[in-house]
């Protein structure tokens, strides 16, 4: 009972559109009108500044690891448990149900949660998230390589259990998903860089 409303409280955790809610706050607009639509950081920069896509950036984080912390500390620590709120949080970002369940593309809060879960796997995703941002100029490419890189981290890094190895899979998939946009614009050069500021 304490596992399923853990994942509960997670769904509804990931589901706060924090990019949404600064958006509006900051400057009166609807961030998903703007640029990509998209409710994350990188588009809230766009739309509202550095500071919002800033605070966007920590706020998504944060629940990832909160929804993962709150998990463990219902269950006494389950690391299945843990793992699924880790999933069920990305779902609440990727399709929360108060913006009609179209939201973003779960990234931040991906990091977040499985910086709490497998820290040393998330922090080498991380690095390789940095590195092609840096190469390539595109956050999708970030995005999308070290989403697809991360579950061969948990299982050769973290030794990870079968709960969270698993979860790492359809973690992947979740952000790769989400990417099928980006990742149709990359093939035909229309992929917009990487800037930062307005």
């Amino acid at each position: 009972m304490m596992g399923l409303l853990a994942i509960l409280i997670a769904y509804l955790l990931g589901a706060i559109p924090f990019g949404y809610v600064l958006t509006r706050f900051t400057t009166g607009k609807d961030v998903r009108t703007e640029g990509s639509g998209n409710i994350g950081a990188t588009n809230v920069l766009r739309a509202a500044g550095r500071g919002a896509a800033v605070a966007t950036l920590i706020l998504d984080m944060a629940k990832g690891s909160a929804a993962v912390w709150i998990a463990g500390w219902l269950t006494d620590g389950s690391s299945g448990w843990m793992a699924d709120a880790a999933l069920a949080v990305m779902v609440g970002h990727a399709f929360p149900i108060f913006l009609g369940f179209k939201g973003g593309k779960a990234v931040a809060t991906f990091f977040g949660a499985f910086l709490y879960l497998t820290p040393i796997p998330a922090l080498a995703a991380l690095i390789v998230f940095v590195i092609t941002v840096t190469v390539t100029r595109h956050i999708s490419a970030g995005s999308i390589l070290a989403a697809a890189m991360f579950p061969l981290g948990v299982w050769l890094i973290q030794h990870a259990t079968l709960n969270e190895v698993v979860a790492a899979v359809i973690a992947a998939g979740i952000v790769v998903y989400r990417h099928k946009e980006n990742i149709r614009r990359i093939r035909t050069g229309k992929e917009p860089v990487f800037r930062w500021g307005i």
